[in-house]
């Protein structure tokens, strides 16, 4: 059986346990003060259904709770979600998130306009903290990253150039988007209407304004964003660097304590640390 929650201990359900992300989360909820960990899911028809959340993490010991494949059981009795699954089934945990009244945290990139939409619904019902990046350091980055933009006109040329492992499968990453909105906010304009997302061949000089991005893909490399104000004679480069996954984990885990008590709606990593 589980261990005895310590008072004021909130129980947290992790979506997708299976995953790169879903495995880091599961473990810092475990190993993290304030949290226990009262559910864990994966898909229907994962192999891991029905498996001891320890045994099928390889931890060496058993948890005492069962990996399930129906979340709505497990969200009607947490107070915290966390879920970095993809956006369908993210929008799918939103709802029942809505129905149950819990913190929902979601670190899933990718949405397009109607799943955002559906999201915006469910806020109005549930504490939604959502964000391309749980870490505290690329907080700080989009927050300096939209004061420097505000500073600099638009002789200085904005590129995000992001690095990630191999399996990655978008690109850009969530995290240079986010990056790339905050340079957006910080000069006024619509990140849609300025993005430039590829360039290949004979494409011409580049747009007065324009953000560009630039996507690495290799090896095992966790993160690293680079934002870069390039102007006549001189540069600036605010970066980040990801060593460990866990920073991920740890930072959605301290959303889901922040989350507790707060009205609902939609908020983000930034109104977490409070900057």
């Amino acid at each position: 059986m589980p261990d005895r929650p310590a008072p004021n201990t909130i129980h947290v359900v992790v979506t997708g346990c299976a995953g790169r992300m879903g495995r880091m989360l599961t473990r810092a909820v475990i190993e993290m003060d304030g949290v226990m960990l009262s559910g864990a899911t994966v898909r229907p028809g994962h192999d891991w259904v029905g498996r001891d959340v320890g045994e099928a993490l390889g931890l060496g010991h058993v948890v005492g709770l069962n990996v399930s494949d129906d979340p709505l059981p497990l969200f009607a009795a947490a107070q915290a979600a966390l879920d970095f699954t993809p956006p369908e089934a993210a929008v799918a945990h939103a709802e029942i998130a809505a129905q149950a009244r819990l913190t929902h945290v979601i670190g899933t990139t990718g949405f397009d306009a109607a799943q955002l939409a559906r999201l915006k619904a469910c806020a109005r019902h549930a504490v939604i903290v959502r964000s391309g990046n749980m870490s505290l350091g690329v907080t700080l980055l989009a927050a300096l990253t939209r004061r420097v933009a505000a500073a600099l006109d638009a002789d200085w040329d904005i590129e995000i150039a992001e690095t990630h492992h191999r399996h990655k499968v978008d690109a850009p990453s969530g995290t240079a988007l986010l990056l790339g909105a905050a340079a957006a906010e910080g000069r006024g304009v619509a990140l849609d209407a300025v993005a430039a997302r590829g360039r290949d061949g004979l494409c011409g000089p580049r747009p007065r304004g324009a953000i560009g991005f630039a996507s690495l893909r290799g090896g095992d490399v966790v993160g690293e964003h680079t934002v870069l104000f390039a102007g006549e004679g001189e540069r600036i480069a605010l970066s980040h660097v990801a060593a460990d996954r866990m920073i991920f984990a740890r930072g959605a885990v301290k959303a889901a304590l922040w989350g507790q008590g707060k009205p609902p709606g939609e908020y983000d990593m930034a109104d977490v640390l409070g900057i």
